[in-house]
């Protein structure tokens, strides 16, 4: 078990909402795609944001309310999104998940470019993967 890394979980070519995109657009995107959360990045590829369809949700309701224009990601994202590395070890980012709480986490090189997703499912299965050497 010590031997699972996120490189080895995590989608390699991860979807993402672009800096600039509309609230509804964002919306658009999480259900199509069936994602509760996605990160936001930059021109460059860069996480800036995450953003959930909680965040979506409570915009939602308040710019329908006050019929408000419209907002783009970067006013009701997460701008300190929790991100992880590749060479990471997946039975640690399960512990954060347990007490940080995402269901997902975008992968991140040095200079903190996407390079991956890791959800909680991908982290569930290789643990229960592991678990069968147990038996």
């Amino acid at each position: 078990m010590s031997d699972m890394i996120v490189r080895s979980l995590m989608a390699k070519h991860p979807m993402s909402i672009k800096a600039g995109t509309e609230l509804t657009e964002v919306v658009d995107i999480l259900l199509q795609h069936k994602f509760t959360g996605l990160p936001v990045v930059d021109a460059h590829n860069r996480v800036i944001g995450f953003v959930s369809e909680q965040d979506c949700l409570r915009k939602l309701l308040i710019s329908s309310y006050h019929c408000e224009g419209s907002l783009v990601v970067e006013e009701f994202m997460h701008d300190q999104p929790l991100t992880v590395k590749a060479d990471d070890s997946a039975v640690d980012v399960a512990e954060l998940m347990v007490t940080q709480k995402p269901k997902l986490y975008p992968v991140v090189d040095d200079q903190g470019l996407l390079i991956g997703l890791l959800t909680r499912e991908q982290v569930l299965r290789a643990l229960k993967d592991s678990r069968r050497g147990c038996d």
